[in-house]
């Protein structure tokens, strides 16, 4: 019994598989013979292109953000940081603020 190991494409290449897509008298099935993969891979690639444009395929597992997106996750991670160390330094003062016994 063999194991199928999972292809993996690149941003390039699944951008130029859509873009033959699009060329006059090619049919995503033939496309997809010649390139050899899967045509609903083909068509998912195509969906994910027309959706995204710019920010599609980011790779690794990577979630595809806008600058925005990503700049707002950043401050988010900052904000939650600050907090934190604000709370740690609030129960110091209160430890520390205790009159001795």
């Amino acid at each position: 019994m063999s194991v199928q190991q999972r292809r993996k494409y690149d941003s390039d290449f699944k951008r130029n598989a859509v873009v033959l897509t699009d060329e006059p008298g090619r049919t995503i099935s033939s496309v997809a013979d010649n390139l050899g993969i899967s045509k609903d891979l083909l068509y998912r690639w195509r969906r994910e292109l027309r959706a995204k444009d710019e920010i599609a395929f980011p790779g690794n597992g990577r979630e595809a953000l806008t600058f925005q997106q990503q700049k707002i996750r950043d401050l988010e991670k900052k904000l939650k940081d600050a907090e934190m160390e604000r709370d740690i330094l609030k129960k110091a003062m209160a430890i520390f603020s205790r009159a001795p016994k």
